[in-house]
């Protein structure tokens, strides 16, 4: 049975469909539209079709209806706020805070499990990667570790620095995980585009996830994994032009220039280098660039 449905929070709504199984299962749930500039994701769960259901899905259509319809990079027009840095959120809070406190306690805390689905935001040139958190303790992680495996995404970066305490879990998946409930962060598609590629490879990913909770008929697979770890974020020394110097899934050595920037009139001000060999996960490839804010994110593989 399928209910399409919204949450109202005056400013914004949600939108949201349950699909309620005839057998009985888990409770699943998928999340897009966290950042409302990554379209893969949003589209994917406009393609996923659902029959044979056990359990129970949770589909989130569009997170941040804000972000989504102003098509803003990262921050809610609103109020100036990352939503994926505001979870759990609060019910009194700004706009970004109250859409997270209604995700927490209207998807999060009614799942089971979770995928919180991401591609590039619209400024990113991104290779496919996925989010494995490391908690600490064995049996949790073996199952976060079981449901990254069937994500059909092999490039996994192993993510230990993530907020342990429920009440400032910052991200999504995070929120999830610091209730107990296994989770994961998808990475699909690139630059604001909307290829048809990034956006299969997700309805895939999340086929093959049912398919391993016994959601839907089918035998699941298990992709080779390959390990990045650490993965290191490298955000701007400087504001100006940005010219990357690399593309997604290039190997680099260390000290390569992942970008050059410069000032508003050409003169080279600052070079982001990689700090170690790996992987380019993904560079800025458009021109503004903020100091802090993200360049580009590189992976060492783990042999």
């Amino acid at each position: 049975m399928r209910s399409d449905q919204t949450i109202d929070l005056g400013f914004t709504q949600i939108p949201i469909t349950v699909y309620k199984g005839s057998r009985p299962g888990p409770v699943l749930a998928l999340t897009a539209g966290i950042h409302g500039y990554e379209y893969p994701p949003i589209l994917a769960l406009q393609q996923l079709q659902v029959n044979k259901l056990a359990g129970t899905l949770i589909v989130v259509h569009v997170a941040n209806m804000p972000s989504f319809l102003g098509r803003t990079v990262y921050f809610s027009p609103l109020d100036g706020k990352n939503l994926n840095r505001v979870f759990p959120g609060r019910k009194d809070g700004t706009p970004s805070e109250q859409i997270a406190h209604a995700i927490t306690t209207e998807v999060i805390d009614k799942c089971d499990y979770l995928l919180d689905l991401h591609c590039g935001d619209g400024n990113e040139w991104l290779r496919p990667y996925v989010y494995q958190t490391v908690t600490g303790d064995p049996a949790f992680d073996a199952r976060i570790e079981e449901l990254v495996a069937h994500c059909g995404f092999n490039h996994i970066v192993i993510d230990r620095a993530r907020p342990k305490d429920p009440m400032a879990s910052l991200y999504c998946s995070n929120t999830a995980i610091t209730r107990g409930k296994p989770a994961m962060t998808v990475e699909s598609g690139f630059l604001g585009s909307t290829d048809e590629k990034s956006t299969r490879a997700i309805v895939s990913g999340v086929e093959n996830v049912m398919r391993y909770f016994k959601m839907i008929d089918g035998k699941p697979k298990k992709l080779k994994p390959v390990y990045l770890d650490p993965a290191e974020v490298l955000n701007s020394p400087a504001t100006g032009i940005l010219y990357p110097q690399v593309k997604p899934d290039q190997m680099v050595k260390k000290g390569a220039v992942l970008a050059r920037i410069t000032d508003f009139f050409g003169k080279k001000i600052a070079d982001v280098k990689a700090p170690f060999a790996g992987v380019v996960l993904y560079v800025v490839a458009t021109p503004p660039i903020t100091k802090g804010q993200p360049v580009g994110c590189v992976g060492r593989i783990r042999r």
